[in-house]
């Protein structure tokens, strides 16, 4: 698809029929990423994945926004014709999903957000530049699928899985699909600002899925539910944190999708439930 300010979206089609659940990946992902979690929510509704501006097989063109980014995530949903959505977004895609929600409030039935902070403004100003020397350090191309599994699954093997789906093979080897200083563009802006504005304006029911082990600060899921119950729509809130999982949590498969379940058959987000 194309979007407003002209730039070309990958989406893909999981399959189902109903309700359309939109997937939004994390940052240097893809929507394929999902396929464990969509594979199952094909039962629920229509799933379909997006691949965010410079990721998978999307043009890259910025602005490198959350708003930018929001806004392609509700065109989707618009051009699916078939709304409203649930969104399910991990890490960065979780943020979008919040943010589509607040901008867009028409399009969203549910939004499931997966370890994601609204407030990362602690992290070290350094942050960025460490994660482009991180990056730029890594010898692309990769020779085998096995080598990406290698280098990115360390302490996690789920997230060596992970990276093997987000490289595309060229004559030479394995190379990244989303280029370094784009993530890094977009990632930096969750330094500089936080996102508190955006749980003012969800209506819809939220469920906030953490890793046992992750990236969200600690005590501000707390925060979150408090602030999306106390805003003035006072939409359905909870929290869920799973044992044993580190960020990457819909790697956990069962524990993950029966939460996502349970919470979309308890807040009747699914207009055809099975």
């Amino acid at each position: 698809m194309r979007t407003s300010d002209g730039v070309y979206l990958a989406v893909v089609e999981f399959g189902g029929s109903g309700t359309p659940i939109l997937l939004l990946h994390g940052l240097m992902g893809r929507a394929t990423t999902w396929w464990p979690v969509a594979r199952s929510l094909t039962r629920r509704g229509r799933v379909v994945g997006l691949d965010a501006r410079g990721h998978g097989r999307s043009q890259a063109a910025g602005p490198w926004t959350t708003e930018r980014l929001a806004a392609d995530a509700a065109e989707v949903v618009e051009q699916l014709g078939a709304g409203p959505a649930v969104v399910v977004g991990h890490s960065m895609g979780g943020l979008h999903a919040l943010a589509l929600a607040a901008s867009r409030p028409e399009l969203v039935a549910a939004v499931v957000v997966e370890d994601m902070a609204v407030d990362l403004t602690g992290v070290p100003d350094t942050a960025a530049a460490d994660a482009r020397a991180w990056f730029g350090a890594m010898a692309q191309p990769f020779a085998s699928l096995a080598e990406v599994r290698a280098t990115f699954g360390h302490p996690r093997p789920e997230f060596g899985d992970y990276m093997a789906e987000c490289v595309e093979e060229r004559a030479d080897g394995y190379h990244l699909l989303c280029r370094v200083d784009n993530a890094v563009e977009i990632a930096a802006e969750w330094a500089r600002r936080s996102y508190w504005d955006v749980l003012a304006g969800v209506r819809a029911p939220v469920l906030l899925v953490c890793a046992a082990d992750g990236v969200v600060p600690r005590g501000q899921p707390e925060r979150m539910v408090e602030s999306l119950r106390g805003n003035r729509f006072e939409p359905y809130a909870r929290l869920v944190t799973l044992p044993g999982t580190g960020h990457l949590v819909h790697a956990s498969e069962e524990p993950f999708r029966v939460a996502v379940e349970d919470f979309l058959a308890t807040t009747g987000a699914l207009r055809n439930p099975a």
